[in-house]
This record gives C-alpha cells, structure tokens and sequence, in this order.
C-alpha cells in the first residue's frame, strides 16, 4: 500500500483548528497509508488534545510565521504572507515534502501563492478551480473555472477543457469524456464572442469529444461529463445551486412539521429523504481542485463544517493516488500536437 502525506492549511478558513483538526482525525483513522503535515500558527494543543491526537504517528505539527485572511487581497499575500500556513503548507507540496494540500482559506491568495510555488503545467496560462456536481443516475459532472478567473478568452476556455476532460478521465475512468460549453442556448449562434471562438477551437479538437452548448438547467442531466464556463458564471452557478438545495430542505423539513399528519408523512418518507439529502447535500461534494498546476491543491469551503472538510481532504487523497497533475499534463501534450 503507497503511502501519501498531505499538507493541511490548519488556519484557514472561518473556524480554523476547530473544524480542520478533527477533519484530520477522522481521514487519519480511515486511512491508514494517509500522513498529515499540519501547518500551524499559534497554539492548538487543546483542539489537537480534543480530537484524539496527540502524539500521532502520522501527524506532524509544523509551525509557520502568520496566516493569511479571508479579506486580504492576493498581491499583499503574495508579497508578505509567503511564511503563512498557506504559503507553507503550497511550498510543502512543491519542495516534494507533501503529495497535496489542502485549504479553506481565501482562494485568491491561494491561487496566488500556488502559482508562485507550483507553477503552472506546459502549455497552461491560468490554473481553473474544478469540482465535482451531481447528475442524474448517480452520475457526476466537473465544473470549471469556478470563480479563479473572472474573464476570459477563448484560448483560456479551450485550455479548461483540456484539463476538465483530463480530470473526468483520470479521476472518473471516462475513456472520452464529454466536454460541453455553457451557454445561453444551444445554437451555434448564441453566446459571447469568447464562447463561439472556444467552440470553434474544440470542434478543431480531435482528442476532445466535444458535443456542443448546454444551457443552465441540463447542468445535472449527465448530458455532459465536464461543463466550461469562465469563472464568473461558474462561482454564481456553484453558488445558486448549493442554495437551492438547502433552501429545498428546510422548505421540506419546514412543511413536514407543520401538522400531526405532516409530521407522521415525513416519518414515513424519512428513508427516501435521507437518500435525496445524500445525494444533494454540498457537504460531500466540498472540496475543488485547483487544476493546471505542477501539484495538488484542494480548496475547501471557507465555511465548511467537518464532514465538508474531510470530504476535501479525500478528495486530495484520491487526486494523488491518481497522480492527476501527471494525468493532466499528458492530455495537454496530446492537445498540443493536434493543433500542430
């Protein structure tokens, strides 16, 4: 069994050491080839105490000068907050200490400091932030850029693609993963001038099966194994779905409770609740990663509870089992021979 070590930004995010710390010893205790570097700034013995895990084994504390905030502006972290659990934690993964990082803290300054430390792969201006989505069947759908770059043009489009239908082959097993752009319609002559010249770029593609335009409600038909969009649109997308999906259920518990014979139906149904709420729940689908960079990172909600976080650290786990840079800079080195 291959042993992995990820980095843990303990600092970020809006609880800290109280949400990351017992994360950790739930990952820590279900797997046992995992080790963890914990990036510290202060003192958290008694959260480390808490949770069971003091002197473990395979938990390493490594204290770092300061943390950056969930407001601080990404040059002033760049520039002054490279001593920070994060920057620390990045630098771990890029001197070849650590296999991935994980982090809930501000996703500008962690895609700034990424990309200090990591560089980007061949062939990649702008890393994209990606995760996984539910579809119908149990099936999952990758989004990208999900708010790392705000704008852009079509080449940088073409290029999330790339890494979005190498991320579903790697990490999903799809020998030719469907890529879709998302649009306002489904006609070739709907959309932006940046989206058209992308899909233009694609239908020129051999190595990526690209199908075409998809609009906003077939996100989760499984129509499509990755959808492309700029960051803008993506981070407003990702957001407005996760609300609708709690507003859904404390609509649902709310009616339920309402009355004698609502709450004997919602007794009634709770197993098949239970299922949808799996199933929906943006808890198990926390954790993005940061793709077109020469290492792992994963970004975690800045409010994420436990099950969130250690769904994020899983996730940075099973990325690099699957050696997912690796798998990444090869589609793109198969791409570029096709434009050539």
């Amino acid at each position: 069994m291959q042993a992995f070590t990820i980095a843990v930004d303990a600092m970020g995010g809006d609880l800290g050491p109280a949400v990351t710390v017992p994360a950790i010893a739930r990952a820590l205790l279900l797997y046992p080839s995992l080790s963890v570097r914990l990036f510290v700034c202060g003192d958290i013995s008694s959260d480390i105490k808490s949770a069971g895990l003091e002197n473990h084994p395979r938990l390493t504390l490594v204290s770092a000068a300061c943390t950056v905030g969930m407001d601080e502006r990404p040059s002033s972290a760049l520039r002054t907050k490279r001593d920070s659990t994060m920057g620390e934690a990045i630098k771990d993964v890029a001197d070849g200490q650590s296999q991935a990082c994980v982090s809930a803290g501000n996703t500008g300054a962690l895609m700034a400091l990424s990309r200090h430390f990591l560089k980007t792969l061949p062939g990649i201006d702008r890393p994209a932030i990606v995760s996984a989505m539910p579809a119908v069947n149990g099936k999952r759908v990758y989004m990208l850029d999900l708010g790392a770059n705000v704008a852009c043009d079509s080449e940088t489009l073409y290029q999330f693609a790339v890494m979005g239908s190498a991320m579903a082959r790697t990490v999903e097993g799809i020998g030719s993963p469907r890529v879709a752009l998302l649009n306002i319609g489904e006609e070739e002559v709907k959309g932006n001038d940046q989206v058209r010249h992308a899909a233009n770029l694609l239908q020129d593609a051999p190595s990526i099966n690209y199908i075409g335009y998809l609009e906003g409600h077939d996100i989760f038909t499984n129509k499509a194994d990755v959808i492309v969009c700029d960051g803008f649109v993506g981070n407003v997308t990702l957001k407005t779905c996760e609300g609708i999906a709690q507003f859904f259920l404390a609509q649902l518990k709310e009616s339920f409770g309402q009355s004698l014979w609502g709450r004997v139906l919602g007794w009634l149904i709770r197993p098949f609740v239970r299922t949808v709420y799996a199933r929906v729940n943006p808890d198990q689908y926390n954790g993005a990663s940061l793709v077109g960079l020469r290492g792992i990172v994963v970004k975690s909600h800045g409010n994420a509870g436990i099950d969130a976080f250690f769904n994020a650290i899983e996730q940075a786990l099973h990325s690099a089992e699957r050696h997912l840079p690796d798998g990444i800079e090869s589609s793109i080195g198969t791409v570029l021979l096709d434009k050539h």
